[in-house]
């Protein structure tokens, strides 16, 4: 299974405040854990929400919002894409994790949906197109 960690954003994250260079050698060691033992997909930091943008949809209607977004509690500052066994491994990886921020921090963890989810909805052309998709992403 596939879970996406997110890292949730701080006041400190929002604010810009970068990481230690100690913390950078410290998650840099952690990376190399999860690279080793298969776990790690992906993982990247991501900018505060001063410099993003929400799209809202409503019917054909499309609104854009500048950041930044209130709440850094429920943003994002961060994540991991992991293939795992099970949740159960997720967890004990991210309980491995150093703290990801200089203060209170907090890692959710999600399962990703697969292409068996989808049930009866997902008809052969539309998994076909999954997949092709995902051979073309991967070229890249």
């Amino acid at each position: 299974m596939r879970v996406m960690v997110m890292v949730k954003a701080t006041a400190d994250s929002e604010a810009g405040a970068m990481p230690s260079t100690a913390m950078l050698a410290e998650m840099g060691r952690y990376n190399e854990e999860l690279v080793a033992a298969g776990i790690m997909q992906a993982g990247e930091g991501l900018k505060p929400s001063s410099a993003g943008k929400r799209i809202a949809f409503d019917g054909a209607s499309r609104t854009v919002t500048d950041g930044p977004f209130a709440r850094a509690g429920e943003l994002v500052a961060g994540f991991w894409i992991w293939r795992v066994k099970d949740m159960d491994e997720a967890v004990e990886w991210a309980k491995r994790c150093p703290n990801p921020m200089p203060g209170p921090s907090v890692l959710e963890l999600r399962p990703l949906m697969e292409m068996e989810d989808f049930g009866d909805a997902l008809t052969p052309e539309l998994a076909e197109q999954e997949a092709r998709l995902r051979e073309e992403t991967a070229a890249r």
